[in-house]
């Protein structure tokens, strides 16, 4: 049997990193009550609204994470849920003023974190490392990644 370190691993790094922006983040939207999961769900609804059944496939998320947040976000006067034009039984997630507002401080902060990366990483680095995370995803999309061959 083949042991790893867990710093031999892809996924180590990953959750690392990702639980350090994810700190980063909720720390800045604890500052003005909210929380880093709101603000990436306030980013992903369009300006003219988005169905609420295609925000969770959008962001990666089961339905009911989802729905908690969507009803956090509406108790709170982030967003509003109205009925499609088109059809009665799907509901549009749309923002608020105040949702809009969020929505706008969360942008900058991603951008400032992106743009704090960028200043520190090289272009070069950056295009192999979005690569990599692209062939990464394609592989686990293919979704057989434990019903393959062992090696």
């Amino acid at each position: 049997m083949h042991t790893m370190k867990p710093q031999d691993t892809v996924d180590f790094h990953i959750r690392w990193a990702w639980t350090k922006m994810s700190k980063a983040y909720n720390a800045e939207a604890a500052r003005v009550g909210g929380t880093m999961p709101m603000g990436f769900t306030l980013l992903s609804i369009d300006k003219e609204g988005t169905p609420s059944t295609s925000l969770g496939p959008k962001m990666g998320m089961e339905p009911t994470s989802m729905s908690r947040i969507l009803n956090s976000l509406e108790d709170q006067g982030y967003i509003k849920r109205v009925p499609s034009k088109d059809d009665k039984r799907k509901m549009i997630v749309k923002l608020t003023p105040k949702g809009k507002k969020y929505r706008d401080l969360t942008r900058e902060k991603v951008i400032h974190l992106n743009e704090q990366i960028h200043n520190v990483i090289p272009g070069k680095k950056l295009k192999v490392f979005f690569e990599v995370m692209t062939d990464i995803n394609k592989l686990l999309d293919a979704n057989n990644i434990f019903n393959g061959k062992k090696k």
